[in-house]
């Protein structure tokens, strides 16, 4: 059997779910994380390689004798050193789309929080300030209702078209900025350009690939063309946004707040200045993580396995 080596099993597997159907493959070992120092020693008799987040580089690709096969447990690859692997011949497989409904609805979630900050009221309640309310109603920060207003989207691939959909149901108008309008057009949506998207938008949300020529483009030139009572949303990828430039304009009322499921770095720095900005809300990168979406990625991370075995690899991303 061959030796199969999880790298860093606990973010996709904390407990509830079940390494069985894997360990039918081969012979497991499974790792909660692994730091990229210690990817070499632990892969070492690997011949099928699976990662989530930990690095695996051209150095230790190099070093691996046994290596056959790397399976990526996400939808990004970065962390693969992809000519590396390609220069031996070893596929590379991602899993896409599995997580497509969970991340529109944590898209949602963020936006009705800051539409009628449920949280805090739940909290006001909770604190008695209710019980001590000379009025039968009340409310600590504006309410603002969904419907009418215009929903920006930056991407409209498969998460992009399910946040629409949503948006649409909400009475929504939606507009979009995308590579392929000719491709993806999609009933209730109009195309624009970027600029004109956050322009008009009374939400911006961003679902686009990351690459080099979009890295950092959500800046301060482009965030002060917003409307002041806009929100952003980034459930997407934490570095399309220059994280001081959206401190800045939060704190100095260019838009009126943002919800970020990403940032730059993960874990951030304490000292992130959106931990600490106006009218922000972050959740520590979740909008992946129900259990639905990650026994999804499991299967498809199992099935990529079985098909490489069986000689016909799938969701191969170094072809």
């Amino acid at each position: 059997m061959k030796k199969i080596v999880v790298l860093d099993g606990y973010a996709l597997n904390p407990g509830d779910l079940d390494w069985g159907p894997l360990k039918m493959l081969g012979e497991v070992t499974v790792y909660d994380r692994t730091s990229e120092a210690a990817v070499i020693e632990r892969a070492k008799d690997a011949a099928i390689l699976l990662t989530n987040k930990a690095i695996i580089s051209a150095a230790a690709i190099e070093q691996l004798p046994h290596l056959e096969y790397i399976g990526v447990m996400a939808t990004g690859y970065n962390v693969v050193h992809l000519p590396g692997a390609s220069a031996r011949k070893i596929p590379v497989t991602n899993v896409p789309a599995y997580s497509t409904p969970s991340v529109a609805q944590l898209t949602f979630a963020l936006l009705l929080e800051l539409c009628n900050h449920v949280g805090l009221h739940a909290q006001s309640a909770r604190a008695g300030e209710w019980s001590n309310s000379q009025d039968f109603s009340y409310w600590k920060m504006p309410l603002h209702e969904l419907a009418g207003k215009i929903l920006g989207i930056v991407g409209l691939g498969q998460i992009g078209q399910a946040v629409a959909r949503i948006a649409l149901a909400f009475g929504m108008k939606v507009i979009a900025s995308h590579r392929h309008p000719e491709r993806d057009r999609m009933e209730g949506v109009t195309f624009v350009s970027l600029e004109d998207c956050f322009r008009e938008a009374d939400i911006v949300t961003l679902h686009c690939p990351l690459n080099e020529q979009n890295r950092e483009f959500v800046n301060l030139a482009l965030l002060s063309t917003m409307k002041k009572r806009a929100f952003l949303i980034n459930t997407s990828r934490g570095p399309l946004i220059r994280e001081q430039d959206l401190a800045a304009a939060l704190n100095e009322g260019y838009i009126a707040g943002a919800a970020l499921d990403v940032l730059s770095t993960e874990p951030p720095a304490a000292d992130n200045p959106l931990l600490t900005a106006k009218n922000s809300l972050i959740t520590p990168h979740i909008a992946w993580a129900t259990q639905a979406a990650r026994q999804r990625l499991l299967t498809t991370v199992i099935d990529n396995i079985q098909a490489f075995l069986a000689g016909r690899p799938q969701n191969v991303v170094n072809k």
